[in-house]
């Protein structure tokens, strides 16, 4: 279990959308139309993010899905569970960062298991791993995408 130094929130103080999860995070959702005031990246960080994306999936035709948040206490068993929800999981790989517990899990859907085999994902979380530990999360990830695609190869 991670430890934190944030203070203590008092979820009564919070605005109308907001709660702490179990990990001690503070969560919240906006209504429809709102304009985000506090959004957690650039819109340089996630063009880069979305553009790297783009470039991946179409030179390797596998999809490539980012997921940042908690994962619950066992990451792996939490990306596990989280991957069969993602966009087009047969033919797709997931790196899911949970950022409080620093921890990065990569998984591949079974028509590119051979593509984005273990020795592929590895090379995706070795790759994201330093950076977002530092919290630098996009410039992990971007990271991540970059080294898997080449490993897997152009189709």
């Amino acid at each position: 279990m991670a430890s934190s130094n944030w203070p203590a929130v008092n979820e009564a103080e919070l605005p109308h959308g907001f709660a702490v999860t179990t990990s001690g995070r503070v969560s919240g959702v906006h209504e429809a139309g709102d304009i985000f005031s506090d959004v957690p990246f650039t819109d340089n960080e996630r063009l880069l993010m979305d553009n790297t994306l783009t470039d991946a999936t179409r030179a390797t035709k596998v999809r490539f899905n980012i997921y940042i948040g908690d994962l619950g206490s066992d990451s792996g068993a939490g990306a596990d569970a989280l991957f069969p929800t993602t966009p087009e999981a047969a033919r797709s790989v997931l790196i899911a960062v949970d950022p409080n517990t620093n921890s990065v899990e990569v998984r591949s859907g079974r028509d590119v298991a051979e593509r984005a085999n273990d020795r592929v994902c590895q090379l995706g979380a070795t790759a994201a791993l330093s950076s977002c530990r530092q919290g630098e999360l996009i410039d992990g990830l971007v990271s991540a995408v970059r080294v898997m695609a080449a490993a897997i190869g152009r189709v």
